[in-house]
């Protein structure tokens, strides 16, 4: 079976280190140690020091750092970003190469980066964001978009931004992006329902608040039986055909079909 990239992210705050090995056997793709919103400004530097002890070389993890212009963001990097126990750096509120440049800094030579966009300055700047060194995707922070730019909503009234952030991704050769939350917790179909949706313009991914979130985000983007059928049907199809034209189902398949089904048998 060939790895697959993360399609759950799931946060855990990094003030509650009681919780820190239970986010690692949640079954989550990723795990993300949160410093960020999920901590109280009077607990910054006690979380991160949690984290720090925390840290494990042969399991690495994600850590959110606070935002760049933060007064815990420098020290957050310093700690962070040099430890082998440290696989990527979350970067929320991203807007600038140089935001991105105070991390690798510090950073060890494996350390990959996951810009969030979360306000109009990080959509405008999402190309440099994309195209800079060591981002390996990046996340749309849906609910702090909202608030940004006065959006009541985060279905179609988020379309386009959605859309600008997954050509950007493909633009500059990254995987394709992660979405935001779901505040839902205990509806599994809600939860599969809103990992669909943004699946559909491109999305790769999801970030979790929750562990119970994590097996619906894992459905929505597994391939169902009839598409795994189809798919095989398609590859015998062209198989068979000895490269002459060939059709599946009443339907011609061209190259876009026969990458697609490709696609879905590599995920299996």
């Amino acid at each position: 079976m060939t790895a697959i990239s993360p399609r759950s992210w799931l946060f855990v705050p990094g003030n509650r280190a009681e919780r820190f090995e239970k986010a690692r056997s949640a079954g989550a793709d990723a795990v993300i140690l949160d410093l960020e919103d999920a901590v109280p400004p009077g607990e910054k530097e006690a979380a991160r020091a949690a984290i720090v002890a925390h840290l494990d070389p042969a399991r690495p993890v994600w850590v959110r750092v606070n935002a760049a212009d933060t007064d815990w963001f420098a020290a957050d990097v310093a700690a962070l970003a040099a430890h082998a126990g440290i696989a990527g750096i979350v970067l929320p509120k991203c807007e600038t190469r140089m935001q991105i440049d105070g991390v690798l800094a510090c950073a060890h030579a494996a350390l990959a980066l996951m810009p969030l966009v979360e306000t109009a300055r990080g959509l405008a700047g999402l190309d440099e964001v994309c195209g800079a060194p060591r981002v390996a995707r990046v996340a749309f922070g849906t609910l702090d978009f909202q608030v940004d730019l006065g959006i009541d909503g985060d279905g179609e009234e988020l379309n386009a931004f959605r859309s600008m952030i997954v050509l950007a991704s493909r633009m500059a050769a990254i995987e394709p992006p992660v979405d935001g939350v779901s505040t839902v917790i205990d509806d599994a179909q809600v939860i599969e329902r809103h990992a669909r949706y943004a699946r559909k313009f491109g999305f790769g991914g999801k970030l979790c608040i929750h562990p119970k979130q994590v097996e619906a985000v894992h459905q929505a983007y597994a391939w169902g039986d009839s598409e795994c059928a189809w798919a095989a049907r398609v590859m015998e199809a062209v198989d068979r055909s000895a490269g002459a034209a060939v059709a599946v189902d009443g339907k011609m398949v061209d190259m876009p079909v026969i990458l697609k089904a490709q696609r879905i048998l590599r995920a299996q």
